[in-house]
């Protein structure tokens, strides 16, 4: 901890010190609470496409952009953006058609989001020159998937705008589950985007003067290193002419500071500035776990293997590399965790909408290690060690782990490097580049269903687009370079499967085949984890994916904490 004199100093100024240099500016009209809250570790992108990588990034996104639906933390699905929908039977091209009526609502500048901006960032991800592992939630529209494999034009997507708030949707098949297609919907990487805003600034997503948010709070005043404001979105939801300013978002301002480390912030919230903390110490984690309120997500922190490393290219030298992490010791290294005894958590549903995939294929990936097990399959392999990188995005979880992990790998005769990625830009590049031995990430569900989980892997379905090379192309499979004919053919199977309890046969089996080749290796299940000053706040929820809810953040006596104007 650092100096006494110096910290104390910086916590009776927290209040000031967020409202002044680089955070917030002061209202002369109370318009609300101003919160001083850590949400989480800091985020360099504000790109929805690459919130898949980090759950950091997830914590945060649904405040700033919002879905057609949500999945509430029970996995439910409620309403947003989308006012409703209805399916029509069209006589002319004899098929269903969905209608999707939205609300009427505006962006935090001004302009109405309209159906448009759903499709444009629909035919963004499905663009075949756009990495996107959410491509196949998309794949039951009308040539989605051809359009993404670069064998049809975007124009022949079979989604159009029939006015500025009904959105017309045409399917590939039309036995298609419209109820999971909507449950889908709620991925945060299918929310809409505002073309005009994406086409025109390269630094959209990393300048809050560019940024433009959809749903309850919009981005200010972000540093890099100092901090960010989330601040309510006057537009959002909301008739400007007769509703209250905070009729749907209660909270003036979250002002979020990196200016302290971790120590320093645990500090804060124990002395009473700071009233939310979203990330603590690795060292003091055991110390308040009963304090912390914890919650499964559907999140696994994973590795993934570059398979075009001749060093890791056998499958025999992957599945030893995982046989030799003890992942119940690393869940307890890191307190707010659980082992990966499997691909996807056990919220990530199966058989039906309300089953748990974990629960019903059991466990395919052992808690203990078993470094005997994974040094004989070295032998057999006739691999007697060598050297390779692990990289990972800089903070203490992840540090912890990648630590354990070279250790534990170590003792297999391996040389790991490890190397710190600074932020999330650089862990979406270093990944979409394939610029990596092996890189951490955290692996989000891509929606409650199983499927798309592992739709991934199959070379047809990761989503990462065609390759073109001298006017040829081909398909690009999964980012670990993945590539298996078995896998493929399971994947398409339970594309093809009449229902959830038809496909999940296929997913079961590609789930062992998995966990045979090893293109990838789950280390934990993430949970989300926060203190919470019960005295002062109270309102707040987290969604299925481990988004934060504070739009109802009630914070008592809030003129008790308003920032002094200096």
């Amino acid at each position: 901890m650092k100096k006494t004199l110096s910290l104390l100093l910086v916590i009776v100024m927290l209040a000031v010190s967020l409202a002044g240099c680089g955070g917030i500016a002061i209202d002369a009209d109370d318009k609300g609470a101003q919160i001083n809250a850590y949400i989480t570790t800091e985020i360099r992108d504000f790109d929805p496409a690459n919130v898949m990588l980090d759950d950091s990034a997830t914590k945060v996104f649904n405040l700033i952009y919002a879905g057609l639906v949500t999945l509430n933390d029970d996995g439910k699905v409620e309403y947003d953006l989308m006012k409703k929908y209805e399916i029509v039977f069209d006589e002319r091209l004899e098929e269903n058609k969905m209608y999707i009526t939205l609300e009427e609502t505006m962006w935090s500048d001004g302009r109405a989001l309209t159906a448009d901006d759903v499709i444009f960032a629909w035919k963004r991800i499905l663009d075949p020159e756009f990495d996107s592992s959410a491509a196949s939630l998309l794949y039951d529209i009308k040539n989605a998937r051809e359009v993404k494999n670069g064998n049809c034009s975007v124009d022949d997507l079979g989604i159009a705008a029939v006015d500025n708030y009904i959105l017309e949707v045409r399917f590939e098949t039309a036995t298609t589950d419209y109820d999971k297609f909507i449950e889908r919907l709620a991925s945060p990487a299918l929310v809409p985007l505002r073309e005009d805003v994406v086409t025109r600034y390269e630094d959209w997503a990393t300048s809050s003067s560019k940024m433009v948010a959809s749903g309850p709070f919009s981005v200010k005043n972000l540093e890099f290193n100092k901090g960010f404001t989330l601040e309510r979105n006057t537009y959002y939801m909301r008739n400007r002419e007769k509703d209250n300013l905070d009729k749907y978002v209660k909270p003036y301002k979250i002002n979020v500071s990196f200016k302290l480390d971790l120590e320093e912030q645990l500090q804060a919230f124990e002395e009473g500035t700071l009233f939310y903390l979203g990330d603590i110490p690795v060292a003091n984690r055991a110390d308040y776990k009963s304090k912390a309120k914890a919650t499964d997500v559907a999140s696994v922190h994973t590795y993934i293997v570059n398979s075009e490393n001749e060093l890791l290219s056998k499958p025999e030298v992957r599945l030893a590399l995982s046989m030799a992490l003890d992942r119940q010791a690393i869940a307890d290294l890191v307190v707010f965790a659980k082992p990966a005894t499997g691909f996807v958590p056990s919220m990530t549903t199966d058989k039906t909408a309300k089953d748990s995939f974990r629960k019903n294929g059991g466990d395919v990936i052992s808690a203990a290690a078993d470094l005997e097990g994974a040094k004989e399959l070295l032998a057999n392999a006739k691999v007697k060690g060598g050297s390779f990188t692990l990289s990972y995005l800089d903070g203490e979880t992840e540090k912890a782990i990648a630590d354990y992990a070279a250790k534990a790998w170590g003792e297999l005769g391996f040389t790991v490097k490890t190397k710190a990625l600074n932020n999330t830009k650089q862990l979406s590049n270093a990944y979409n580049d394939k610029n990596y031995d092996i890189i951490a990430v955290d692996t989000q569900m891509l929606s409650k269903d199983a499927f798309n989980a592992f739709a991934s892997y199959a070379s047809t379905f990761s989503g990462m687009g065609i390759d073109i090379q001298n006017g040829n192309y081909d398909i690009v499979g999964h980012v670990s370079g993945y590539a298996s004919e078995e896998y493929d053919a399971l994947i398409e199977n339970a594309y093809a499967a009449a229902d959830r309890k038809a496909a999940s046969e296929y997913l079961h089996q590609a789930e062992a085949l998995l966990a045979k080749d090893m293109p990838v290796i789950p280390i934990v299940f993430n949970q989300d984890y926060y203190l919470i000053n019960k005295k002062v706040l109270s309102g707040q929820s987290i969604d299925y994916f481990g988004g934060k809810e504070f739009s109802d953040l009630n914070m008592k006596n809030y003129k008790k904490y308003l920032p002094v104007e200096q």
